[in-house]
């Protein structure tokens, strides 16, 4: 255990110098302080100092910040900068397929509550309660805790399978192709340095 605090003291150290040289290296001191990174570096040296000398039991809680300094670690890792880059080739096509999934929720959520309502009425109560079969079943995950019983059900939850199915699908070929084009971005970017 002493290793560990060891270890977590020095990069506390270490965390602490770089906070403090960035600020002092930056243009801006300022701006750096209050970017998004500026703040995780803060939030990752924070909790430390606050728990050294002052017994504040109910300002430990800010100790779950310590998360933060993984994040620290992330900045200069080159995958992460892939995922930045495909993350703004594919935002459009992400944000439309999340429309069509929320029309297709609703979709099935009004087809199993026709189906199923009069069958099932606690479990089927209303549009809004089908949602968590629907989700459930177009993400094919299917818990069965909630499932039709009736034959029209189990042939519309057939289709909606098929549907979710194909779903889940997209999202992973618009990841990949976009973090292909990502690693030509990043290639060329070389390149021309």
């Amino acid at each position: 255990m002493n290793i560990l605090k060891y270890f977590e003291l020095f990069c506390i150290i270490f965390f602490s110098i770089e906070y403090f040289l960035r600020i002092y290296v930056s243009k801006k001191p300022l701006k750096y302080i209050f970017s998004f990174y500026g703040i995780i570096d803060f939030v990752a040296i924070f909790p430390f100092f606050l728990s050294g000398e002052y017994d504040f039991r109910s300002l430990r809680a800010f100790r779950i910040f310590r998360i933060f300094r993984a994040l620290k670690l992330i900045r200069y890792n080159k995958a992460i900068a892939r995922f930045h880059i495909a993350a703004k080739i594919v935002k459009e096509e992400i944000i439309l397929f999340l429309i069509v999934t929320s029309i297709f929720i609703f979709l099935a959520s009004a087809g199993i509550y026709f189906f199923e309502n009069k069958a099932q009425p606690e479990i089927f109560t209303s549009v809004i309660h089908s949602g968590w079969w629907a989700i459930v079943t177009l993400t094919t995950v299917g818990y069965g805790d909630v499932y039709p019983i009736t034959v029209g059900g189990k042939i519309f939850t057939f289709f909606i399978l098929l549907i979710g199915v194909g779903i889940v699908t997209i999202p992973a070929g618009l990841v990949a192709s976009a973090l292909s084009k990502a690693r030509e971005v990043e290639e060329e970017n070389i390149k021309n340095k």
